[in-house]
């Protein structure tokens, strides 16, 4: 209430409780006994009034506040419930949508597994076929280089043979006789020579 309307109500409850008193007055005057009991009624009436507007005043002086803090509450209640809404149904709009591309997603991520795996089954085979050729390379080579020392070591094997077997047919053959008559015709050589 404003202070105007307060001030009116104070003054209509004084003006009754003024009337009621002046009118149980006039009837006390009037009849004795009855009028005793009805001014009593009226004393109960006015007292009640008094009490009432006591205890109207009273809640109209602390009720507003606590009503007015009840009444924000609420509504930021109610606006944190609605952002709360709105962020959910956005969150839900949200899932069905990836829900519904859920499918999409799932066939384009095979189809890109795929992809990927026959790539690399190809890079696997082109590695693998290189590097077979290189360790066939290198097995050629290493065959050649043992080869090549394998006839180096049957060539020295067969000199050796033949030094060898010529000491030994040497030997054989170069007897004290044999050996006189190769120097003779050595030195009948060396005779023979202008120097």
């Amino acid at each position: 209430m404003t202070r105007n309307r307060r001030v009116f109500f104070a003054a209509g409850i004084l003006f009754a409780l003024l009337f009621a008193a002046v009118s149980m007055h006039a009837a006390e005057e009037k009849s004795g006994n009855a009028a005793a009991e009805r001014a009593t009624e009226i004393f109960k009436w006015i007292n009640f009034a008094i009490v009432a507007a006591v205890i109207v005043w009273v809640f109209g002086k602390k009720l507003p506040p606590v009503f007015r803090k009840k009444a924000e509450a609420i509504s930021s209640a109610i606006t944190n419930a609605t952002n709360a809404k709105a962020a959910a149904d956005s969150q839900l709009r949200e899932a069905e949508t990836r829900l519904a591309n859920l499918q999409k997603e799932v066939a384009e991520l095979r189809a890109s597994a795929e992809r990927e795996s026959a790539a690399e089954v190809e890079r696997l085979r082109a590695a693998t076929l290189t590097d077979a050729q290189k360790i066939a390379a290198a097995a050629k080579a290493e065959i050649e280089a043992a080869e090549r020392a394998a006839r180096l070591e049957l060539k020295t094997l067969a000199a050796n043979l033949a030094v060898d077997g010529a000491e030994t047919l040497l030997a054989k053959q170069l007897t004290p006789k044999a050996q006189e008559s190769l120097i003779s015709n050595f030195v009948k050589s060396l005779e023979g020579s202008p120097n």
